[in-house]
């Protein structure tokens, strides 16, 4: 096995995501042959070079997981939380395989969250050059006026940089309507922030759809692992979607 950056050799042990294990190694938690390793261009072989995070050995694992949760709300999706709160993992009972959310959601917003030890699928679903389509289903407090429905699908100036254009669809029509929405980016907070900028509070978020992944009847804080015919539609919309960005 040849030596690789130690972030990717995290990532392909299911300890972290790319971007996650880069902070993890710039906090120090990392060592190779018992020397501390915070250096990003750091290549090591996991087959050769004792590798730990927190003073544990980490191993290649032995089968590529990949399941799909129902993320509660009020939950973290973090592996752990300093400050105590429950995170994704704590939905996790009776998996045995160390495995990490790819992508997240905030800490009120619910719905479909995939975790995985599949660091090379995990780095293309969060590469800004490869994002599939993820659709959302959010109560907000009032309807959006015609305009603004066009303002939200042609991009929403946050943080001096429009967003990308979106998919939307008012699907209940009440004093708190239900819109669908289809992004293909996930800036933090992007969803709320949008609606903030048109006047507009996100009473409640749930994502229902990444590429051709559904949360479908799936229980808040349940779990399932994705069938091999899931993991290959994944696998085939990944490359179409990085291959349409390349275009």
């Amino acid at each position: 096995m040849p030596e690789e950056r130690l972030q990717k050799i995290l990532s392909q042990a299911g300890v972290a995501s790319r971007r996650q294990a880069e902070k993890i190694m710039l906090e120090g938690r990392v060592t190779v042959n018992g020397t501390i390793v915070t250096e990003l261009g750091t290549k090591a072989n996991l087959e050769t070079d004792h590798i730990k995070v927190d003073g544990k050995l980490i191993r290649a694992p032995k089968n590529q997981i990949y399941i799909i949760l129902n993320k509660p709300n009020n939950t973290m999706t973090t592996v752990t939380d300093p400050e105590g709160r429950v995170t994704v993992m704590d939905c996790l009972r009776g998996v045995k395989e160390r495995v990490y959310p790819v992508g997240r959601l905030d800490y009120h917003s619910e719905g479909l969250l995939l975790l995985t030890n599949d660091g090379d699928m995990a780095n293309a679903i969060m590469s800004a050059h490869s994002h599939l389509p993820k659709t959302y289903v959010v109560k907000v407090t009032g309807l959006l006026t015609g305009d603004q429905e066009q303002q939200f699908r042609d991009g929403i100036p946050l943080m001096g940089r429009r967003t990308l254009p979106a998919g939307l669809r008012l699907v209940r029509n009440a004093a708190n309507p239900w819109y669908e929405i289809k992004l293909t980016e996930g800036r933090n907070n992007q969803i709320r922030l949008m609606f903030k900028h048109l006047g507009k509070l996100v009473e409640k978020l749930k994502r229902v759809r990444i590429g051709p992944l559904e949360l479908g009847s799936l229980k808040p804080g349940a779990f399932r692992y994705l069938t091999d015919e899931e993991i290959e539609k994944l696998k085939r919309a990944i490359k179409r979607s990085s291959e349409s960005k390349a275009v």
